[in-house]
């Protein structure tokens, strides 16, 4: 029974969240000035055509109604029709969806991939030459925009050298090696700046575990730096990296929409801009909530890793 509470909690916490989210962003989509179904239809609509788009689009219901219909069909996956191209948002959110997870996730596979290693041998050289030099080049890229390094790695990489595309998107069933060779750049221009970030998280939770009392203790007992911080440190230094990966696992969801402007990906934050220039407040709307609902299954996630880490977790959470 002590086990199944939090559970319910966590469930209860996590639905909650979504609740205020949808109200939040339903409430500030009709703040806006301007008539959907005007907007729509262009300035030259008659008032007969207003009328008829709005009681297709059910804005003329009361807004309790309007929320409780669009709530529902985002339960059922129907998530109602684009303005601007008279098409089911559904099918195109989840097609735009799958490329930037695709970009995101494979981005942060890298940013891992560089920064576990080196952020753990920047702890342990710390005070010497080479964790100086780690520590700088991090902070450096840190400062370089994401945008900068796609235009950079475009000059040389795709203008000068012709070693990959500059742009574009391949479907990977359609054409496997064009889409690897798309992903390439947009995938390092993401992932070299969330490698500078990792870096210097990773480096720091290294640094305060290994001044540990627990720590000391292990390498009186004659181990080595690497063999005490395998044998008892990983555990207490993954609980801040866990964190820190999963905030900037949304951010860079969010964050992609440059990226994805630059080489022309069709990713979810390409159609999140175009919906906002185009006033289609409907596919805003959906993309927006579609967002939260991915911070949220983000945010569940790292709780379940915790638990999976650390069982201190697991028990702190069932007393």
């Amino acid at each position: 029974m002590t086990t199944t509470i939090p559970v319910f909690r966590a469930i209860a916490r996590y639905g909650l969240t979504l609740v205020i989210a949808s109200i939040v962003i339903f409430v500030a989509l009709r703040v806006i000035p301007g008539n959907p179904a005007e907007i729509a239809l262009g300035v030259g609509a008659t008032d007969e055509a207003v009328a008829k788009l709005s009681t297709q689009m059910g804005i003329d219901q009361p807004i309790w109604r309007q929320y409780i219909d669009w709530v529902s069909g985002l339960i059922r996956g129907d998530l109602g029709t684009s303005l601007t191209s008279n098409t089911d948002i559904s099918s195109m959110v989840f097609d735009r969806l799958q490329v930037s997870i695709i970009l995101v996730g494979s981005a942060m596979v890298v940013a891992l991939a560089v920064a576990l290693p080196v952020g753990v041998w920047a702890a342990q050289r710390a005070r010497r030459f080479d964790g100086v030099v780690i520590s700088i080049m991090s902070q450096i890229g840190i400062a370089i925009p994401s945008f900068l390094a796609a235009v950079l790695l475009v000059a040389v990489f795709a203008v000068q050298l012709g070693w990959v595309p500059a742009n574009g998107w391949s479907v990977p069933a359609e054409d496997f090696p064009g889409f690897i060779s798309r992903l390439i750049l947009p995938v390092i221009s993401l992932g070299i700046v969330q490698a500078a970030i990792m870096t210097r998280y990773v480096r720091s939770a290294v640094l305060d575990v290994m001044n540990e009392d627990f720590m000391r203790t292990a390498r009186a007992k004659g181990l080595s730096p690497m063999q005490a911080l395998r044998a008892h440190g990983i555990r207490n230094a993954a609980l801040p990296v866990i964190t820190v990966t999963g905030l900037q696992l949304t951010n860079v969801l969010i964050g992609a929409v440059v990226i994805e402007k630059v080489f022309v990906i069709p990713g979810l934050g390409t159609m999140l801009l175009s919906a906002v220039t185009s006033r289609d407040l409907p596919t805003v709307q959906t993309i927006v909530m579609v967002l939260v609902i991915f911070a949220v299954v983000v945010n569940a996630l790292v709780d379940l890793a915790y638990i999976i880490v650390d069982p201190r977790t697991r028990k702190e959470t069932s007393a």
